[in-house]
């Protein structure tokens, strides 16, 4: 069998991931993260990668939960093992799989925060419209709500990929899959205002992205999640916000006003519908708050 050396394995199976699954970088990092977790465990407990048993990754798991690790983080674990393994058996790396059996519990994954229609409206109203930058942060707000993209989806999308004209955009995910998004109205008004009297003056080096910082560069996922974390800071939502959190208020506020999960999951461009049933829970548990503050009997 053959077995090269476990530092290198890391490497041959990030490889992989980029090339024959065309993963994105961020998706990859993710994985590699995990897995370097993995890695810090066996060294600490001098075990060999090619000789794990089920009941080592069990304890492995036990002690990243005990260690503090969030349900949806600890259920990535799990996922970022059973594909590692998978790869391993696959490519005669291990000739039993350790991580077959491994399950990740639904109970593990949290409901998604998402703000009301009010928050969002107060979250959308915070950038000063009479400075380019606060034109241009708008628009990114707008387009983040009415398009329900990820972070990393906003940062990368090009001039080329929003047809205004047309009412929507086209949007890399995950994957470097390709899905058409509506783009809405309002984030229409606010793209065209933007690309018409604020992109000129940030536009210094002549890139293809849509959105530019005043340097003319390309946004970071970190630097559009502070200019999100301000914003909230000042419409009084700092407590509730994250990064994709106008994401998750955008599935929920179209399944709330009767779109069809279907529908959704395309929009949201998820590959399994299970990932996207999280927004109907989301919608029951807001409507059981409503009903025990409001309600007489409740």
């Amino acid at each position: 069998m053959n077995r090269p050396q476990e530092e290198h394995v890391l490497k041959v199976y990030s490889d992989y991931l980029k090339v024959e699954k065309g993963l994105s970088p961020n998706s990859v990092n993710s994985y590699v993260l995990d897995l370097q977790k993995l890695y810090q465990y066996l060294a600490g407990e001098k075990k060999s990668l090619f000789r794990l048993k089920e009941t080592d990754l069990v304890s492995f798991i036990q002690k990243q939960a005990l260690s503090g690790l969030a349900p949806r983080s600890l259920a990535r674990l799990v996922s970022s093992l059973k594909s590692f393994f998978r790869f391993l058996l696959l490519d005669n790396f291990i000739s039993k799989n350790p991580a077959e059996n491994l399950s990740s519990p639904s109970l593990w994954l949290t409901l998604p925060k998402v703000l009301t229609e009010e928050e969002v409206e107060t979250l959308l109203e915070q950038p000063d419209q009479g400075k380019p930058q606060g034109i241009r942060d708008r628009a990114m707000l707008e387009v983040m709500y009415g398009s329900g993209l990820r972070v990393s989806e906003l940062v990368s999308l090009r001039l080329e990929d929003v047809r205004l004209s047309q009412g929507f955009l086209v949007c890399r995910g995950k994957g470097s899959k390709e899905r058409i998004v509506p783009i809405g109205r309002k984030a229409v008004h606010w793209v065209k205002t933007y690309l018409q009297n604020v992109r000129p003056l940030f536009d210094k080096e002549g890139l293809p992205v849509l959105f530019l910082t005043r340097r003319g560069k390309a946004f970071t996922r970190q630097g559009l999640w502070k200019i999100l974390r301000t914003y909230g800071q000042k419409a009084g939502l700092s407590q509730k916000l994250h990064p994709h959190v106008l994401r998750h208020s955008f599935a929920t506020h179209l399944l709330e006003h009767g779109a069809d999960l279907r529908s959704v999951q395309m929009l949201l461009g998820h590959s399994q519908i299970t990932t996207t049933q999280i927004y109907t829970h989301v919608s029951r548990e807001r409507l059981k708050q409503v009903y025990d503050k409001f309600h007489p009997r409740a």
